[in-house]
């Protein structure tokens, strides 16, 4: 499997299992275990957008695509920093 597939597997069992919208890809990296899938989704939608609360998420799949690891890492608001 390449990073697109990789990518496509994540976000199909990131959706099955966790039901909530992708907001966005943030990185993908191949290892000796398999492959590490950073996301982040919507955790809260808020009026204004910005201040949206979005959680980071890594998926770990084998080189297969099957998911052994996945879990939340982060929250933040819309507007705020990664480095916040």
């Amino acid at each position: 499997m390449n990073a697109n597939d990789i990518i496509r597997k994540a976000q199909d069992e990131f959706a099955s299992l966790s039901r909530l919208p992708i907001n966005s890809i943030i990185g993908v990296l191949k290892t000796d275990m398999g492959w590490l899938v950073s996301l982040e989704a919507v955790e809260r939608k808020a009026i204004p957008d910005t201040m949206d609360v979005l959680g980071l998420y890594e998926v770990c799949l084998d080189c297969d695509g099957n998911v052994f690891s996945f879990g939340r890492k982060k929250l933040r608001r819309r507007g705020e920093t990664m480095d916040n």
